[in-house]
């Protein structure tokens, strides 16, 4: 039997698959916790990788590894290989001003032209500028500038810190792929090329970048390190939101809604997408076809923040929100509790709107909470429709996917059939799928097992309440 391994370095935790590669049977998996925050010392990933790697039973066995990642983190590097500052991770917002500087100065047209997206505050670029308008000491020792994926494929390698990696700060030696570099916001999927300009108007001068790698190019193979043998064979790696295609070997057709951390829906095109507006991003995927996306930042926490308002567990809301009735007796939230990513309100606050005596019910907060989240992705469907995206079917995943009032709602809201895919590691999944490809020169085609396919149930009063009152939110003028 063959092996190949898929990791997901996630924002919360590492993950590490172990799968057949003839028929893509899961025989182990690993996992390590990573700590909190929108700033996080790169170390500490490496560190959850090496642990979930050992938690998974090693890789002695494994034929061919490949990483997958948290998209846009901003990991600067300087001439010894040194990281120079911890790394501001996709989430961090305090780059939402340097975006609207960059915009402002070259145009969101041209950016959408030029790279397929508007920046954002998510996106690397704009956390480079930030980096060189309020740390410029730091800025200035900028000699590489990866992102998370990237840095830990380079470290698998044996690359890293003068004198504490087996082969050293070889920075030419990074690599990345077309899904993680189309996330930079100076890299366009339409060439295949770094934007240089656009990349120098960031940080403010020039950097070693990752070399993009294609679908089934190997970065390298492993270095000896702890649980790890040497000579493994390295796949290019991928964004998380690519990965996750990848991993639901998603066709024509297919549009996929992940709702954890944040909130994304995505589709594979053939086509690059190009949304002057910066509703969608025009990322690439990483099978060599387009990835058009849209993202939100609040998505499971809503539920989990109403839960733990409301005083219950995972089943207890599930149940006080299916008591309610569709449209929750006229209560919305709008939930934008961590700003916004799309719409691109970055100050925005959440609010609860149409309370009163008699609506003021634990069941229809509960719904509303869940509500409110499915209208905001239901909002990126539609947005993700205009760059000419047409769904046959709505892949529902994530770890809020599982809560059975979601997958009922999310047929209420969505005007499209829903199926939601058995609970997997999907981004992993993807990962181990390129380790495959790598090895074999074949994209690996394992099967996807569908657990629910609720009755479509569309109900517009729900969309109709919640933008309705979403233009009110504090920071929408």
């Amino acid at each position: 039997m063959t092996l190949v391994a898929g990791i997901d370095s996630s924002t919360q935790s590492c993950k590490v698959v172990i799968r057949d590669l003839a028929t893509g049977s899961l025989v182990r998996s690993g996992r390590a916790a990573h700590p909190e925050g929108t700033e996080v010392d790169p170390g500490t990933w490496w560190n959850a990788l090496l642990a979930a790697i050992e938690a998974g039973g090693g890789l002695d066995d494994v034929a061919a590894v490949s990483i997958a990642g948290q998209q846009h983190g901003m990991v600067v590097l300087d001439n010894a290989g040194c990281v120079i500052r911890p790394a501001l991770l996709w989430n961090d917002a305090r780059s939402a001003q340097a975006a609207l500087d960059l915009i402002a100065e070259v145009g969101g047209q041209e950016y959408a032209h030029r790279t397929g997206s508007v920046p954002v505050a998510s996106f690397t670029a704009t956390k480079l500028r930030w980096l060189r308008d309020e740390e410029p000491q730091n800025a200035a020792r900028v000699a590489a500038v990866a992102l998370p994926h990237d840095w830990l494929t380079w470290r698998l390698r044996g690359y890293g810190p003068a004198g504490k990696s087996p082969l050293g700060p070889m920075l030419d030696e990074l690599t990345t792929d077309r899904s993680e570099a189309s996330g930079t916001a100076y890299w366009s999927p339409a060439t295949g090329d770094y934007d240089l300009e656009l990349f120098h108007r960031a940080l403010g001068q020039a950097a070693i970048l990752p070399r993009v790698l294609g679908p089934a190019e190997a970065a390298g193979t492993t270095a000896a390190l702890p649980h790890l043998p040497a000579g493994i064979v390295v796949g290019p790696g991928a964004g998380d939101n690519a990965g996750a295609a990848l991993g639901l070997g998603t066709g024509a057709g297919d549009v996929v809604v992940s709702i954890g951390t944040s909130g994304t829906v995505f589709a594979v095109t053939t086509l690059p997408a190009m949304d002057p507006t910066g509703a969608v991003a025009g990322f690439a995927d990483a099978s060599g076809l387009f990835l058009p996306l849209v993202a939100t930042l609040n998505a499971a926490r809503v539920l989990g923040s109403i839960a733990g308002l409301l005083a219950v567990d995972h089943d207890g809301f599930a149940r006080l929100a299916l008591e309610a009735n569709p449209g929750s007796a006229g209560v919305v939230l709008v939930p934008y509790f961590e700003g916004e990513r799309t719409p691109n309100l970055p100050n925005a606050t959440a609010s609860f709107h149409g309370l009163t005596i008699a609506s003021s019910t634990r069941a229809n907060i509960a719904r509303a909470a869940i509500e409110g989240m499915l209208c905001g992705l239901a909002a990126g469907l539609d947005a993700v429709r205009s760059v000419g995206v047409s769904e046959r079917r709505i892949l529902l995943i994530g770890g809020a996917a599982q809560n059975v009032a979601v997958t009922t709602i999310a047929a209420q809201v969505f005007d499209a059939q829903v199926v939601v895919p058995a609970p997997g590691e999907y981004v992993a999944d993807g990962a181990a799928t390129q380790a495959a490809w790598a090895l074999t020169g074949e994209r690996p085609l394992w099967r996807l097992q569908i657990v629910a396919e609720p009755a479509p149930d569309h109900r517009p009063v729900i969309r109709e309440q919640y933008e309705r009152y979403a233009p009110f939110l504090p920071g929408s003028a």
